[in-house]
């Protein structure tokens, strides 16, 4: 049953997939922010949604030079906590969606973070609830939820039971358009593959 008054930020990856599967909102947002794997993040997106009638806004915006580390195809900052870092992009993110939901009549907006995403500041509950306080303090109140933040993405992926020919639609890989294998990106997909037992798929 799609959820009529959620917007979902849809990245493409393994989390906004299962997240997809699981909630089925009526929109969901792709950002074009000047990632060096838009492209395939566009194409798994693009496939989710027309699996699942999803309504699918891309909006893309040049942030590239404000990039840094795998992601921006440059060197890592000095700031960096780990490789693929790009500074205040989930609060980027979050802005640009929350301004799309209120375009579209929409009151909630769902951002996939999920455990293992604490290595980024942007990416621990403490930041999602002052996200959350400002998003919701402005005009069009819009409501921010971040639905799996306590699971990992095996844990989110067994509990919604997302097929694993959905899932494996998911781009993952931090450098390039076509998975690396190499990257954070690629070793989180391999491994989370694995631990829901489908090996060397």
């Amino acid at each position: 049953m799609t959820t009529a008054d959620t917007l979902l930020l849809l990245s493409g990856g393994m989390d906004s997939i299962a997240l997809a599967w699981w909630l089925r909102p009526r929109l969901a947002v792709t950002i074009d922010y000047g990632q060096l794997p838009v492209a395939g993040e566009i194409e798994a997106a693009r496939a989710v949604c027309t699996e699942l009638c999803i309504e699918h806004v891309l909006v893309s915006l040049d942030a590239h030079d404000l990039g840094s580390g795998d992601m921006a195809g440059t060197a890592p900052s000095p700031l960096a906590p780990v490789s693929e870092w790009w500074p205040y992009r989930n609060q980027l993110l979050i802005t640009v969606a929350a301004a799309v939901a209120l375009k579209h009549g929409v009151s909630k907006l769902s951002f996939g973070a999920v455990a293992t995403d604490g290595a980024h500041i942007d990416g621990q509950p403490r930041f999602f609830d002052l996200m959350r306080q400002l998003v919701e303090l402005q005009e069009g109140s819009v409501s921010l939820e971040t639905p799996a933040i306590g699971e990992t993405t095996s844990m989110l992926c067994r509990r919604v039971a997302v097929p694993f020919e959905v899932l494996a639609w998911a781009h993952s890989c931090h450098v390039a358009s076509v998975a690396c294998g190499r990257c954070r990106g690629c070793f989180k997909h391999r491994d989370t593959m694995r631990d829901l037992g489908y090996g060397e798929y």
